[in-house]
């Protein structure tokens, strides 16, 4: 099972917020382990662990959103449907903490639920005479909880070429659950040399839209009517032929 420390994103989404000025404080190191989390109607709660790997202690906060998607990018607001506890915790250097998400509401009869559990650092109080930076971890983890009815995936792709000639890129899922994208590229139709190509972790959740915009690569999108698509997602690799509107 993946363990990674949160000094890199890992599968989980990743921030560092800055706080105060001028010189740069490292963060913490922390682990949370697993990484996702999957709910249904049988299981309604699940536990993490979150491990301290540094040497001093942190404190984190803990806190669940609900999660959709609006005009292609990810939204997060507050919710009343999950919780986590504790909510807070002070962990040792070297020690674990096992928090809990439950769910408050029964399934989507339809649709797959969406939230993001994120796990905030708090930094600790500067030492005096301290004027510099502190920089802390941020982990938004994904939690979703099943439909009723089985699951199904359906990705309808778009794509259209900007004035500048960049390539807007736009997959809706008409699916029910949510399907996770880590990799595509765009090609001529009759030609190897890629388009467009984009690593890295995406969601495209249950009913919602995403949205790339991306840098062309090859000047034949500026004359080509369709493009390749071939995409890895966590149903398997998928291959489509997209429209090029303008």
């Amino acid at each position: 099972m993946l363990k990674p420390t949160f000094k890199a994103a890992g599968t989980a989404t990743f921030f560092l917020l800055i706080i105060l000025h001028a010189k740069i404080v490292g963060a913490g190191s922390f682990q949370v382990n697993p990484i996702r989390v999957d709910m249904n109607a049988r299981v309604t709660a699940a536990a993490l662990t979150i491990r301290n790997d540094g040497d001093e202690p942190v404190v984190v906060q803990l806190s669940v959103l609900a999660w959709s998607q609006e005009l292609g990018e990810d939204k997060y607001g507050a919710t009343n449907e999950a919780l986590v506890t504790p909510p807070i915790a002070t962990i040792a250097a070297g020690a674990q903490q096992i928090v809990r998400v439950g769910l408050r509401r029964p399934p989507d009869p339809r649709r797959e639920l969406a939230f993001r559990l994120f796990v905030q650092e708090v930094p600790p109080p500067p030492k005096p005479g301290f004027n510099g930076l502190q920089v802390a971890l941020r982990v938004g983890l994904p939690v979703f909880v099943a439909p009723l009815v089985p699951s199904t995936r359906q990705l309808a792709w778009a794509a259209k070429i900007e004035p500048d000639g960049a390539i807007r890129l736009t997959v809706r899922n008409t699916g029910n659950t949510h399907v996770q994208i880590s990799d595509f590229e765009l090609r001529p139709s009759d030609d190897e040399v890629p388009v467009a190509h984009e690593a890295g972790l995406a969601y495209a959740l249950a009913g919602e839209s995403r949205e790339w915009l991306l840098r062309s690569l090859n000047p034949r999108s500026r004359t080509a009517t369709e493009l390749r698509l071939k995409a890895i997602t966590d149903a398997g690799e998928i291959e489509s032929v997209v429209k090029l509107e303008r």
